[in-house]
């Protein structure tokens, strides 16, 4: 391929040097006869005819070498010989676009971009962004864009991630080159990929957007001002709001605003644009922004703040903050500034226009935690600091959201720094409203548990309203100098003696009581603590503690919910641990759950979190039916599983209570393999997320073999007698009930030591019988699996690997094997497992097996990469005496994916479960 390019640079030089031959000639024979010059004449003709022989000698041998060596070439079974045959086409028609650039050479580019292998596919997209870049050679690119435009449009969801970065750069080439080539399904297959995890491919996807919505100005656009309401990015941030409001990805503006953030940055970064669509009344004729538009620009605008102010992707896109450079430190330091300068002004004013609505007060409260502190007051900018800290108060006192208040609790933590000037300004403002919140609250509390009355509504509403407000406080600042112990736990004791308590009182008075212990406990563990608050914490919290417990048994989910994990939290807080790190002083605060409540957590996971979906009443929004309710209620419950398998892991409960657990998964894993049976469908994501499950759970085991070979070996020995235990419900010919379950045992077969391997092969020989080694079909794949499995790796036998669709599917050539049957295998000396195994299964009756026959598969799995979640694909050679390497086309995806019925969803969602634990 090297030598064809370098000819083609040869017929190049020649194709210009005939050019320049013709021109002369031709200016020669335009000349009147007696003005001609015979030697130039003569010796134009002379080049023309040695140049025409020799570039038909150059052509010549390059269609010599291009049908002899890469028509066959360019679909060679090794990959990387693919990779250049594509690399050098691409710059041959580049270089030589005359001679090269065409549908007859073209037509190879597009076949091959259908590769299995990723790099080859690769080689296909850099060879013709080359060509679409100049935009010359685009123009005759035409037919070839109608015939692999689709499927250069189905590479962006390739799931190599270069391919189909390539892919959606080579698309915005080709929109470049003509509007009308991509329609508005290929161009939207493509928008929805600036919300990919994958920050090139979101990066990429976001430049064709960028180039496709942005780049065209009509001409009644280049006389509008720069900034302003009525500016050319007005429209165009108003464009933004409306493309992400028809995503429907709603709180995912972090993700789009990084997308366009390397080519649009410029755009996203006009704030002063954003403010004044927000805050200043639309011109006549103009369209107001909507409610849903409003909240949406306020979402954008935070994002692209905090993008700037902080210079890293959102969670999810990078795998860490990278150090920056000294130019980009100042494009922060000067972005600050200016969020500062603009929102110190902007931002009170944006609060007292949204002050009723809970989105965009959200969002516009997390503003100041990007400012430079230190402008207030370089900037003689007090007066708007005391209307932010005016509207803030306003804030909190409409408002009863959380969140909200949440947000006005974490702002007032950021403005009230010590190091900055505006501390005591701050800090006054902030005293004063806790002061009044405390009062208001005690003083309802007096009204609401008066004995002999009845509370009304009105009442709980004003103490609930009261309480979940300094919660939210009380989570960033300190509030201990108002004794609000005392209360909560009269508010709680009350709860308890009555019974009739609102349940979202009791959940914020135990959350409220909840910081009071951890803000005490920080002041105990600062050396300068007296013994009397060290007494009182240890009061309190076994109190506490013994409250919770009881509460336990309360009738109400969302109280024993919250009760269970504040227990778990302080036992983990108050352990042994407690004293570590040189805090021996802390011992006293040491607590040990008794043997109750250690049977009551148990009990209380036994009965909330193994439950039947059809039992769960804890949807978030009633509905059991809403796939969405159901998913909230599962991550709930994965977290209450968490926190009380932290207690078994640092063995604060007896360890002991880990044995229950694994018999609730036991349990669900044989309800699901007795309902499923033998029609299990084995590409669906519920077995592939318990064949991952069974993968991450055989990594424990750790690389010491010899260490766990016991326990490995019994955990085969018991997965066959599982396997075979049940006979098929079809009759006989059919395979058992659990046989599926040898595709989940064969994730443990790498941790076997070889001789262990050929015994277990053994071992499953005596289940089997003659016809079953014979068999091919997609039900019995479990086991052809199984049985690779063991024979990978021993000795002169040859495996067949059964894997999922493979990116490294390259086809390899196996020695035929001598057959070797059970009774001609020796057992190695001294293996003890091999001698148990041989000793303890003489009863079992099983018929005699025949050596297996030899398979040989056509595709290997890349060990360095997970199998597929969805896909089973594998290849075989049926048994043959004539012909015992041939192999058989692979089977496809589509040809043995078996839809089957809707399974239970505890089924569905038991891996999913199980995963976050190991």
């Amino acid at each position: 391929m090297k030598l064809m390019t370098a000819l083609v640079n040869v017929a190049l030089n020649l194709s210009i040097n005939m050019d320049n031959t013709q021109r002369q000639y031709e200016a020669e024979r335009n000349k009147v006869i007696a003005k001609r010059a015979n030697e130039g004449w003569s010796s134009c003709c002379k080049s023309e005819k040695e140049l025409q022989e020799n570039q038909d000698e150059i052509e010549n041998m390059m269609n010599a070498i291009f049908k002899g060596v890469f028509v066959h070439r360019y679909r060679d079974a090794i990959a990387e010989i693919r990779a250049v045959c594509i690399e050098e086409i691409g710059v041959w028609m580049k270089l030589y676009s005359d001679a090269f650039l065409n549908d007859s050479y073209l037509k190879y580019v597009g076949w091959t971009m259908h590769d299995k292998q990723g790099e080859v596919r690769l080689k296909c997209l850099t060879a013709l962004q080359g060509l679409y870049y100049n935009r010359e050679l685009g123009t005759r690119l035409e037919l070839f864009t109608s015939r692999f435009k689709d499927r250069i449009v189905s590479m962006t969801l390739d799931k190599e991630y270069d391919v189909a970065v390539q892919a959606i750069k080579l698309l915005t080439l080709v929109l470049q080159s003509s509007d009308e080539v991509l329609t508005a399904e290929d161009c939207e297959s493509v928008y929805h990929l600036v919300y990919s995890a994958h920050r090139p491919i979101a990066v990429s996807a976001g430049e064709f957007l960028f180039k496709k919505l942005f780049s065209h100005r009509g001409p009644e656009e280049e006389g509008l001002p720069r900034r302003g309401r009525q500016s050319l990015n007005g429209s165009l941030i108003k464009t933004t709001v409306f493309f992400f409001l028809e995503s429907e990805l709603h709180e995912h503006g972090a993700y789009l605003v990084d997308s366009l953030w390397d080519c649009g940055s410029e755009l996203l970064k006009d704030w002063e644009t954003m403010i004044s669509l927000l805050l200043d009344e639309p011109m006549p004729g103009e369209e107001a922004l909507t409610d849903r538009q409003e909240t949406a620009l306020v979402e954008i605008m935070l994002c692209a703040i905090r993008q700037a102010c902080e210079c890293h992707p959102p969670v999810g896109r990078g795998t860490g903050k990278r150090v920056l450079t000294a130019k980009e430190k100042k494009t922060q330091l000067d972005d600050r500034t200016r969020v500062t300068e603009m929102f110190a002004v902007a931002l009170p004013l944006l609060l007292a226009k949204y002050c009723v609505d809970i989105d965009k007060v959200t969002n516009l409260l997390q503003i100041p935690k990007y400012f430079d502190l230190d402008i207030y007051t370089t900037g003689r900018l007090e007066k708007h600091l005391d209307a932010l800290l005016r509207q803030i108060w306003e804030v909190v006192d409409k408002h009863t959201d959380t969140e909200v208040l949440e947000a006005c609790s974490t702002t007032y933590h950021y403005l009230c720094n010590e190091e900055f000037t505006i501390y005591n300004r701050v800090d006054i403002t902030r005293s004063q409203l806790l002061d009044e919140l405390v009062d208001k609250f005690s003083r309802l509390l007096e009204d609401f548990l008066q004995e002999g009355e009845e509370p009304d509504d009105d009442d709980a509403y004003q103490v609930l309203s009261t309480l979940k407000k300094i919660t939210a406080f009380h989570n960033a600042h300190d509030l201990s100098k108002w004794d609000l112990f005392t209360s909560n736990y009269r508010l709680l004791n009350t709860g308890l003696q009555n019974g009739d308590m609102p349940e979202q009182i009791v959940v914020q008075a135990m959350q409220c009581t909840h910081y009071i212990i951890l803000w005490h406990l920080a002041k105990v563990s600062d050396s300068a603590s007296t013994q009397g608050d060290m007494v009182t914490l240890r009061k309190q919290m076994r109190a506490f503690c013994l409250m919770c417990q009881r509460y336990l048994n309360s009738i109400n989910t969302a109280v024993k919910e919250q009760a269970f994990t504040i227990l778990c939290d302080l036992l983990m807080i108050f352990s042994h641990q407690i004293m570590s790190s040189g805090r021996e002083q802390l011992e006293p605060l040491v607590y040990t759950p008794d043997s109750t409540l250690q049977a009551e957590l148990l009990n209380f996971i036994l009965d909330q979190v193994f439950i039947d979906q059809d039992d769960d009443n804890n949807s978030t929004d009633g509905q059991h039916d809403d796939e969405a309710g159901k998913i909230e209620a599962l991550h709930k419950r994965r977290n209450l599983l968490a926190a009380y398998c932290k207690l078994i892991i640092y063995n604060i409960v007896e360890i002991n209570t880990g044995a229950d657990i694994f018999k609730q998964y036991m349990r669900l894993f044989n309800e699901m393999l007795s309902e499923l049976g033998c029609n299990i469908d084995r590409s669906t994501s519920a077995f592939c997320g318990i064949k991952e499950l069974a993968r991450r759970f055989s990594l424990t085991f750790g690389l010491d073999q010899l260490k766990t070979r016991e326990a490995i070996a019994m955990l085969h020995k018991d997965g066959i007698e599982f396997a075979f235990k049940e006979p098929s419900p079809q009759g006989e010919g059919g395979p058992p009930l659990n046989l599926a379950f040898l595709d989940i045992l064969s994730e443990f077969s790498s941790k076997l030591i070889r001789q262990d391997k050929r015994t277990v092969h053994m071992y499953l020989e005596r289940f089997m019988t003659f016809q079953m080694a014979l068999q091919r079909e997609d039900c019995w794949l479990p086991l052809i699996s199984y049985r690779n499995s063991l024979q990978a790796g021993g000795d002169d036998d040859t495996m067949s690997v059964i894997s999922g669709i493979s990116s490294r599917g390259s086809t390899i050539r196996s020695k035929k094997p001598k057959p070797v049957t059970a009774a001609k295998r020796k057992l190695p000396e001294g293996d003890s497992t091999d001698a148990v195994w041989m000793n303890c299964e003489q009863n079992v009756q099983t018929p005699v097996m025949m050596p297996s026959p030899h398979l040989t598969s056509t595709v290997l799995r890349d060990p360095k990469k997970m199998r597929p979640e969805n896909s089973y694909t594998s290849a075989y050679t049926m048994p043959s005496e004539q012909h015992p390497h041939q192999p058989v086309p692979p089977q496809t995806q589509e040809q043995h994916h078996h839809h089957q019925a809707a399974i239970d969803y505890k089924y569905k969602n038991l891996s999913a479960f199980l995963l976050p634990y190991l």
